[in-house]
């Protein structure tokens, strides 16, 4: 199996930064493409970024810009800095890898961590 720990959300004010990291452990062979993911209250799950294994990235509109997606392979871990978040920037946010186990590929979820943008 694989875990994936998430940190680095909180509460910021409009115009802030932050850096949301997530780590994925267990018995990884390989990850293919990296993702994060957010859910506001009473909205449905929403993409947020992505990056492949090669390092090609790709954003939602809404935080082209502002956002940048980052993934560090030796780590297992991919980054979301967040730059110039708004109050519709609050959600709780979660990351999804693509990764090839002992017993094929999966998609795997962090557990979620809350990012709240409010003055």
């Amino acid at each position: 199996q694989v875990q994936l720990v998430e940190s680095g959300g909180g509460l910021v004010q409009p115009g802030g930064s932050l850096r949301l990291s997530c780590a994925a452990s267990g018995m990884i062979f390989r990850i293919d493409v990296m993702a994060w993911y957010r859910q506001a209250p009473g909205k449905e799950r929403e993409w947020v970024a992505g990056i492949t294994s090669d390092g090609s990235k790709n954003y939602v509109d809404s935080v082209k810009g502002r956002f940048t997606i980052s993934r560090d392979n030796a780590k297992n871990t991919v980054y979301l800095q967040m730059n110039s978040l708004k109050p519709e920037d609050t959600a709780v946010y979660s990351c999804n890898v693509n990764a090839w186990t002992g017993v094929g590929s999966d998609n795997f979820w962090g557990q979620g961590t809350q990012v709240t943008v409010s003055s």
